[in-house]
């Protein structure tokens, strides 16, 4: 294997961290240890907004230099003490010297970056089945050909890409800064977001617990361990079915089989049917996707490229949380600059993500200790405090205030982010979600069930018993009405919502884990009332994936707070119950919550490493061994200078072929879909119809029909689409056959072969004979 490829990016991502240290240490200066475990994500955030944006002048080396130069200023600028300047010593400022919490940090980093090389290692292929390797290692490609940003659509070529590229940018930055190339750095740059996203858990996770007596390390691994390790409960309770006996599991199948994607077969099947894929689709019409999942898959795609971001954006809400309310200056910059910043470059990596940044940022106002309202105006404060109107219209007033303070600063982001989207698909619209496609009480347990355990006994337990009965005779019957009006997510984060907000708002013991609870059963609930209707569908399909990947962080970092504090801390409000005993309890919810959701990655990496290869990091060395004839036509494209206009036959899926039959090769999702284009980056006219959903359908197979037109024409239809599209190659291969039959262009002047296997066979396009013909 790579080994030393390996070394080479964790030299990087420590120098990265270094400097991006002090910035977060500045930044996140009112938490407990200051943004350990955010000075990566920190470093990386700046290196891809200076890139981004320098890059629409210069990309490559230029942008890379200048986001490096940037990143060094802001490092001195926010790590010397100025004081000692001033007396002309070099020191480092407070909170930035190096101690034990670093040192624990950085060995979280390589732990989990090299647990993730090991995973990649033995399954390092972008293959085109499963998943979206394809697409993710075509803008790698595109952007490491880019002259300028954005780059050019590798499936739609001569326009620019409108899809979101940011991870992939920081991805071919790393590349040219490690000089790797990009077969190798895809493997390597997802196992660096893994890390960096396990590494920030742990960091955020302890900062938060740093204020209950010895709760920050068993915080900081739990975190560690949800957003690493843990899985829904879809294997934990194949397990439990097959341990019934066997008239009992026969019914329990077929009750589960009825509320989930799965048949009865499936559910009985035990162990010896595990496939690692299954979990992830529990509830119809959805994917289900969590972390250990997607990263096992290995698509290198934004959903989770941009969750150590969603992280540094709830820090970031943290720190504003915890700023005293006499620090307006920085309330005002966390606010309306910090957020903005960070939402201007996530809406490149992934935009699904962005609102929720301004979420946190209104529930950390909204919850926290302080009135919101002086970050935006101080005369309104003030005759705000002179009013006496009764808390219901004081709450009524913060959350007011707080939800006038993330407006603001989305328009801000948004104004930061509006060349990017400017320049997406439009199309896209809010749809109410009809009650028939609403997830049952059964999918929404098997997919959350380990977090709302969690929750439900710490927030119950810091309650009160004396506060919590009032509280749940009122939700009683709002619960009745729900299950009436086929609404289950009410009867399972409905609650959560109310006692999350009740104990912020109260004297309970809780803190900022508490927002991210009431965060993520926000955003489980909103899926189940709404979704994005988009051709990416069907109907909420894209919604849920994308969507539950942020719950599923954001709730990993609050049950690594919740569950150990529940375990430690035995309340004196249920005086009948021995202290002995309740400790026995709260130990036995603890194990029983890892348990059950620890199974899925025994199996699932040990399946991995039976049927792994000989280790390599190489994604692209499955071509040579899988396609022999077709490796060396791939590479001839590959070794093509710029980005010269290739036509292949399109991945049209369920769109028609040329003679109006449904379902005509090559589809998607195989290798015939588009292969030399996705793995060289060298733009085709018409690729994957994912392109529908980035331009609509019109567009699409218009140009669809212009290649079918070009294949199988008359030569003076090929030479006018040849012309129209400033075509300078031609790809006939296999699918190109299947689709088109026998293919020659012999009767076109211009056309000539330049490459040919038994497979494949490459024609060059002289423009100055096409046109002369």
């Amino acid at each position: 294997m790579e080994y030393g490829l390996v070394v080479r990016w964790l030299v990087v991502y420590g120098a990265l961290a270094a400097l991006g240290r002090p910035v977060a240490a500045r930044l996140l200066s009112t938490i407990p240890g200051r943004g350990v475990g955010f000075a990566l994500p920190t470093a990386l955030v700046v290196l891809g907004t200076v890139a981004y944006w320098v890059g629409h002048l210069a990309f490559g080396p230029v942008a890379l230099g200048a986001a490096l130069l940037v990143l060094l200023a802001l490092a001195l600028l926010t790590g010397l003490d100025h004081d000692a300047l001033r007396q002309r010593r070099l020191e480092l400022a407070h909170g930035v010297r190096p101690g034990r919490v670093h040192v624990e940090a950085a060995l979280v980093f390589v732990a989990a970056f090299c647990l993730l090389v090991g995973v990649r290692a033995l399954d390092p292929a972008v293959y085109p089945v499963g998943g979206e390797k394809f697409l993710d290692f075509g803008l790698l490609k595109t952007l490491e050909r880019a002259e300028t940003l954005p780059p050019e659509d590798m499936w739609f070529a001569n326009e620019p890409v409108v899809y979101y590229y940011g991870g992939h940018l920081l991805t071919a930055l790393l590349s040219d800064l490690t000089g790797t190339a990009p077969r190798y750095a895809y493997n390597l740059s997802l196992a660096g977001f893994y890390a960096t996203l396990v590494t920030a858990a742990y960091g955020f996770a302890g900062a938060i617990a740093q204020e209950r007596a010895n709760a920050r390390r068993p915080a900081a691994l739990a975190a560690a361990f949800f957003v690493g390790l843990a899985s829904n409960l879809v294997t934990a309770g194949r397990l439990v079915i097959s341990a019934l006996p066997p008239a009992l599991q026969e019914r329990v199948a077929a009750t589960v089989a009825s509320r989930s994607r799965y048949s009865a077969d499936a559910v009985l099947g035990g162990i010896d049917s595990f496939s690692y894929w299954t979990a992830s689709r529990v509830i119809p019409g959805t994917i289900n996707e969590f972390p250990l999942f997607a990263w096992l898959n290995g698509d290198l795609h934004a959903h989770m490229m941009g969750t150590p971001f969603l992280l540094l954006g709830a820090a970031v809400a943290f720190a504003l949380y915890r700023t005293a309310p006499r620090d307006l200056r920085r309330r005002r910059v966390l606010a309306f600059v910090a957020i903005p910043l960070l939402a201007g470059f996530q809406t490149v990596v992934d935009t699904w993500s962005v609102p929720s940044l301004f979420g946190l940022l209104c529930l950390a106002l909204a919850l926290g200790p302080d009135d919101p309202w002086p970050i935006l105006s101080r005369r309104v404060a003030a005759w705000r405090r002179a009013r006496d109107d009764g808390p219901l219209v004081e709450e009524t007033g913060r959350l007011v205030g707080a939800l006038c303070v993330a407006g603001v600063a989305g328009v801000l982001g948004g104004a930061l982010a509006l060349p990017f989207l400017l320049g997406t698909a439009g199309g896209r619209e809010v749809a109410v979600l009809a009650a028939a496609e609403r997830s049952s009480l059964g999918g929404l347990l098997l997919v959350h069930g380990a977090f709302l355990a969690t929750f439900y006994a710490y927030l119950l337990d810091r309650l009160g018993v004396d506060r919590v009965l009032p509280l749940v005779v009122g939700l009683g019957a709002f619960g009745v009405v729900a299950v009436a009006t086929a609404l289950p997510v009410a009867v399972t984060v409905g609650p959560l919502l109310v006692f999350g907000w009740a104990a912020c708002r109260t004297d309970r013991p809780v803190g900022f884990e508490t927002v991210l609870v009431v965060a993520g059963a926000g955003l489980v609930a909103l899926v189940e009332l709404v979704y994005v209707k988009e051709q990416a569908g069907p109907l909420r399909m894209n919604t849920v994936f994308k969507t539950y990947m942020q719950v599923w962080v954001l709730w990993s970092v609050a049950a690594g707070v919740a569950l150990p504090a529940f375990v430690r801390w035995v309340g004196t409000r249920s005086p009948s119950v021995p202290g002995t005993r309740s400790r026995w309890l709260r130990t036995g919810l603890a194990v029983a919550v890892v348990l059950a959701t620890i199974p899925y990655a025994g199996l699932a990496l040990s399946a991995h490493v039976e049927r792994g290869g000989d280790p390599t990091l190489d994604a692209t060395a499955f071509v040579e061994r899988e396609h022999p004839t077709e490796a060396p036509a791939i590479d001839y494209i590959d070794d093509l200078s710029g980005q010269p206009t290739l036509l292949s036959a399109p991945a049209t899926g369920r769109y028609p072929g040329p003679g109006g039959e449904s379902g005509a090769p090559p589809g998607m999702y195989s290798w015939e879909s588009s292969p030399a284009a996705s793995l060289t980056g060298v733009p085709t006219v018409a690729g994957w119809h994912h392109e529908v959903g980035y331009r609509g359908s019109d567009a699409y197979l218009k140009r669809v029909r212009d290649v079918d037109r070009a294949y199988t024409g008359t030569p003076a239809q090929t030479v006018a689409v040849l012309e129209h599209y400033d075509v300078a190659y031609v790809w006939v291969g296999p699918a190109e056959r299947a689709r088109y039959g026998s293919v020659s262009f012999g009767g076109v002047e211009g056309v000539t072969p330049v490459f040919d296997t038994e497979t494949v066979t490459i024609y060059r396009v002289d423009e100055d004979e096409l046109s002369a013909a």
